[in-house]
């Protein structure tokens, strides 16, 4: 790779927050996946297409720019519809991926959750996480039942805290036995905008798929477990560039589609995300079935088949 192309690759990066994509990006530049392990499944009739990719060490972790741990991604093209039975479905998988990750995590099925709705609740994009926390079923106030609490920190311009601040006062003063975030994410594909599940257990950077990172919600910084939930529901403006370059230009060296991005992105576009028009249906229903999932795991007895 040349100076000048890992230059413009560097101040055009296409981010994204899914491990899966950023794996992808490294089998079309034909790099080394050495420490990334994939696998493939399917679940629900076909309708649930799993992958998950496992970094296994430090040099998986430089090579894919995350963390080293399990990430599971849940894809779903059913996610879009307004169909209660489809979404009931996926919800019974998410269920089994978080306890699948408990599991990993040496979790008891009585433990506490604390469970933290990361984002901007006035912002639609942003407010996957909020309007979540809000559909849980919270039992920690009941005697016989407590385990699942919540809580939504807000972001720092409401706030003048950074949300893992706040979190970790909480987690310091409820003693919880694991932290369960939940968050809205950026993707590098306009295809996998609310149609992807996130499940992974190396925790969080909030705003980092869009440049504006935060302190990271970890198992380091929280001093226990933690397991964080997304959907993307945001794609930067020079991914969509550089898809529809790639689409017209498929003969065109990688080197050269870059500097067109470049060309394109860099007036005007180079900070700006985008997110579908109908994005305030499609957060109500996704985070409903977040939620959903959610219960069905922690709260399995209060769970109404209905």
């Amino acid at each position: 790779m040349s100076t000048e192309h890992a230059e413009v690759q560097e101040k055009f990066q296409i981010r994204t927050d899914l491990a899966l994509e950023a794996r992808e990006a490294l089998t079309e530049d034909g790099r080394q996946t050495s420490g990334i392990v994939l696998e493939e499944w399917e679940e629900a009739g076909g309708e649930v297409r799993l992958s998950r990719v496992t970094v296994e060490n430090s040099r998986g972790a430089r090579t894919i720019g995350k963390p080293k741990g399990v990430y599971l991604t849940m894809e779903a093209d059913a996610l879009w519809k307004n169909d209660g039975g489809i979404h009931r479905e996926i919800a019974e998988v998410l269920a089994e991926q978080i306890l699948w990750f408990f599991a990993r995590m040496e979790i008891s099925p009585d433990a506490s959750v604390l469970t933290a709705g990361l984002g901007n609740p006035e912002m639609t994009s942003d407010s996957l996480g909020p309007q979540a926390a809000g559909n849980l079923c919270i039992t920690r106030n009941l005697r016989k039942a407590g385990r699942v609490s919540a809580i939504v920190p807000g972001v720092m311009a409401q706030t003048g805290m950074e949300a893992a601040e706040i979190i970790r006062g909480v987690v310091k003063e409820t003693r919880p036995d694991v932290l369960l975030v939940i968050d809205a994410l950026a993707a590098r594909s306009v295809r996998r905008l609310g149609t992807t599940i996130q499940l992974t257990d190396t925790g969080i950077q909030p705003g980092s798929g869009v440049g504006n990172h935060r302190n990271h919600i970890d198992r380091i910084s929280m001093g226990i477990p933690v397991l964080a939930i997304g959907v993307p529901t945001v794609v930067g403006a020079a991914a969509i560039v550089y898809d529809a370059v790639g689409q017209f230009m498929e003969e065109i060296e990688e080197q050269e589609r870059y500097r067109i991005v470049k060309e394109l992105v860099e007036p005007n576009l180079g900070p700006m995300y985008v997110t579908p028009k109908d994005v305030d249906e499609k957060i109500r229903r996704l985070s409903f079935t977040l939620s959903e999932g959610i219960n069905i795991a922690l709260v399995p007895d209060a769970y109404i088949e209905g």
